[in-house]
């Protein structure tokens, strides 16, 4: 899954944040809601490899090998983001 990011970075929510921190931790796959550059709303199953900054923004990696911009998840495991 490859997502664009057409627009500034967005920090999320702390406790969001530290949510997919325990799934990391977990190194369980867990269901994952991604908004794509169209807006719409993909999903994939996948362990959460690693979170980490890079030029102003937050990632997460995915055992899937894709790479995606904290502001594009919508959800993780039914937890929604717009819930925080």
């Amino acid at each position: 899954m490859t997502t664009g990011f057409p627009s500034p970075y967005q920090p999320i929510n702390c406790e969001f944040h530290d949510l997919l921190e325990a799934h990391a931790t977990l190194r369980k796959p867990v269901r994952i809601g991604i908004r794509d550059a169209t807006g719409a709303v993909q999903y994939c199953t996948a362990t959460i490899t690693d979170l980490y900054a890079q030029n102003g923004a937050e990632y997460m990696s995915m055992s899937t090998g894709d790479t995606v911009r904290l502001d594009q998840i919508e959800e993780i495991d039914g937890t929604k983001l717009s819930d925080f």
